[in-house]
């Protein structure tokens, strides 16, 4: 045999044993109760050295006011937040289906000066609006067979803006709601 060939075998041994005794030793320290294996469960800690805390909505009963809606997926009354009596309001009624009534909100808005249509969305009933330089959306919702026009900011809470209460009350003025 060349001593070529006893010094790679040589070496390939030397090398199998290393690799052999390293993942021996990663076995050992993962069955044994290493803590670099185990889990830690953060949340059982002191509140100040937790990493997460959930917000106060996440509360049961909160949330379940919060996820109330109508049969046609809107926000009811009842659930939004009880604030100033005098407060705008930034919704109003129309007679008809909701098909009817987004063709009557579309023409109303295409005819309402400064106004921008970014998107429409028949299937969702709401038109993306730029106005006065504020964006929101008109949300056409029916129920019990008549339509709900409303003003909402895109995570579907109501508009609490100046350009959505004039824009309101101009279309409210447009197409005869009550």
């Amino acid at each position: 045999m060349s001593p070529i060939r006893s010094n790679f075998r040589h070496a390939f041994s030397r090398a199998a044993m290393v690799a052999i005794l390293v993942a021996l030793s990663v076995a050992a320290l993962g069955t044994s109760g290493c803590s670099l294996f185990r889990k830690k469960d953060y949340y059982s800690l002191d509140t100040d050295k937790r990493p997460l805390e959930f917000p106060p909505a996440f509360d049961t009963a909160e949330a379940e006011r919060s996820q109330a809606t109508t049969a046609s997926g809107s926000v009811s009354r009842s659930s939004l937040p009880s604030g100033d009596p005098s407060a705008r309001a930034l919704a109003f009624g129309v007679a008809g289906d909701r098909a009817a009534t987004f063709s009557r909100v579309g023409e109303a808005l295409a005819a309402t000066p400064g106004l921008t249509i970014a998107s429409r969305a028949q299937l969702l009933g709401a038109f993306d609006v730029d106005y006065e330089g504020q964006k929101f959306l008109v949300r056409i919702t029916e129920a019990d067979g008549r339509s709900t026009v409303s003003a909402v900011d895109p995570r579907g809470l109501p508009a609490d803006n100046d350009s959505a209460a004039k824009l309101i009350a101009a279309m409210k003025t447009a197409l005869g709601g009550n």
